[in-house]
């Protein structure tokens, strides 16, 4: 179900809209995530992505969020100090982008996810749903693996049509395992999650998540486990049952040259190899903002006299309006915009 992706797409001049506009002042902005210690986390993010938590345990960092339940913070460029969300508000919707529009705000939240423990299985409502019952958005998300252990599995989906009679019966009977999509995961492997669709990322594995900005998680089932209290964590069976869809997870997806394309976002990867792709030169026109997540590697983002030296884990925000900016370096990475 998943695929691994290998291409890599150049975001030039040309390939952007508006490119042919006056260049504006570059925003390159540099965040620091929202930090959160949910049970099932690892320490790869602590260890390895020098996330600066005092904690022993890191489950998933808000990289790029104006999201109330985590803010994500500028620490390099115009605003350091502020959250995303006040600078936006400060800058007004210019710094997001035409595109935007129509969400009134940021419309994607991006995440790293490192589940030492398997992860409750869930599902996640339709924007209609989550309005009407939850006051927010709902989710469509995707993952792309960046890490795994050998042997790493998650769920994606039911492996046979069911009922909703059958669906409530396995909830209850903790069986519902033995209908879900289990796919083997390897680096590289990506999954779009649309909205409605059953899922739970595997013990050892990391991923790096774009998602709608939204915090509803209906869990179905959570192996029996207790939070630091000592309580058995909530399920939402009422609602999980409404929204969850019940065909088989059929193959694929495909979004064309991107390695994922929705309303909410589009995501393509970069990846420069030091030597024969040693930069590129990008354009970030009115249409929207552009987000870089570094998966792996370093080096440097800058335009004019603005530059900002980027390593593994760090989050960028470029606004919407910028113009031309080039990267140097060694490194792969995640680049979305609406």
């Amino acid at each position: 179900m998943g695929r691994e992706v290998k291409r890599t797409v150049l975001l030039t001049a040309i390939d952007c809209p508006g490119y042919m506009k006056r260049e504006k002042n570059m925003a390159i902005l540099k965040l620091a995530p929202a930090c959160k210690d949910y049970i099932w986390g690892g320490d790869r993010l602590i260890k390895k992505y020098d996330k600066g938590f005092s904690g022993k345990r890191l489950a998933e960092t808000w990289e790029v969020s104006c999201h109330k339940d985590g803010l994500s913070t500028i620490t390099e460029g115009d605003g350091s100090g502020e959250t995303l969300r006040d600078y936006i508000k400060e800058k007004g919707s210019k710094v997001l982008g035409k595109d935007c529009e129509k969400f009134g705000d940021l419309p994607i939240l991006i995440k790293f996810i490192d589940a030492r423990d398997n992860l409750s299985i869930q599902v996640h409502p339709g924007d209609g749903y989550a309005r009407e019952h939850e006051g927010e958005n709902g989710k469509t998300e995707m993952w792309y693996v960046v890490d795994c252990e050998e042997g790493a599995c998650l769920y994606y989906g039911f492996n046979r049509k069911v009922s909703r009679e059958e669906f409530k019966r396995r909830i209850a009977d903790n069986t519902l395992t033995e209908v879900l999509n289990k796919v083997k995961v390897k680096k590289g492997d990506v999954f779009f999650i649309e909205s409605g669709v059953i899922h739970a990322i595997g013990a050892g594995i990391l991923v790096a998540e774009i998602q709608q900005s939204s915090n509803v998680t209906y869990r179905v089932y959570d192996y029996g486990r207790k939070d630091r209290h000592g309580h058995e964590r909530q399920l939402h069976i009422k609602d999980a049952l409404e929204v969850t869809k019940r065909d088989k997870m059929e193959n694929g997806y495909s979004f064309g040259p991107h390695v994922a394309k929705c309303d909410y976002f589009t995501v393509d990867k970069i990846y420069l190899d030091g030597r024969t792709m040693r930069s590129m030169k990008g354009f970030v026109g009115d249409e929207s903002f552009v987000s870089l997540l570094v998966i792996d590697g370093g080096g440097t983002i800058r335009q004019g006299e603005q530059s900002i030296d980027i390593k593994k884990g760090d989050s960028i925000f470029i606004s919407a309006g910028s113009g031309s900016y080039e990267m140097e370096g060694e490194l792969e990475g995640l680049m979305t915009r609406v």
